[in-house]
């Protein structure tokens, strides 16, 4: 029986494109184990996990089942882990601020920020100059949704990248539980 996702679950996937796995290569810090995951978003409304709706910055900011996204017929992996230490009214500030960035287009230059400083061994130069509260990328989005609740990833929301947050919830279990392991919706 498939679980029922709550509002503030994270989801993370980990894609089969090129584009993935760039993203992969490109957020791995030096010395650091394989990059599991390169996307990730918010869920806000309740579900299973492929009814649930999730936030999450594509090629714009959108609102969508997951199973619309992830379902059968993709070859992308998603788990999901679940905060455990929120209060109502930070609740409904995440929610608030992940769907306050529906519509907006991705920042694409953003990765190209993320790019150059992984050049410069991971100093958080680049993406200090991008306008990321405009152009979103899916990391930005949820470490800032968070950050209203003033809950963090061990880094900067700036810095924030899809394997930061897996590497966050995956060794906190005392804080997230995992919902969902890293496999393919039904």
């Amino acid at each position: 029986m498939d679980p029922i996702l709550q509002p503030c679950d994270i989801f993370l996937t980990r894609g089969t494109s090129l584009v993935s796995c760039l993203i992969r290569f490109f957020t791995r810090s030096f010395g650091e184990s394989r990059t599991l995951v390169n996307h990730v978003g918010v869920i806000v409304q309740p579900g299973t996990p492929s009814t649930a709706v999730g936030v999450e910055a594509l090629s714009r900011v959108c609102r969508h089942t997951l199973g619309s996204q992830y379902g059968p017929g993709s070859s992308d992996l998603v788990a999901v882990y679940r905060p455990l230490n929120l209060s109502a009214a930070e609740q409904a500030a995440i929610i608030a601020a992940a769907q306050g960035y529906v519509g907006r287009t991705y920042g694409y230059l953003a990765i190209a920020a993320h790019v150059l400083d992984w050049c410069l061994l991971g100093a958080y130069c680049a993406r200090r100059l991008v306008r990321m509260d405009r152009y979103p990328i899916c990391s930005w989005l949820v470490a800032h949704a968070f950050g209203k609740a003033d809950k963090h990833f061990g880094v900067a929301a700036g810095m924030a990248t899809p394997d930061d947050i897996w590497d966050f919830v995956t060794t906190r279990p005392q804080s997230y539980a995992l919902i969902r392991p890293l496999s393919r919706l039904r």
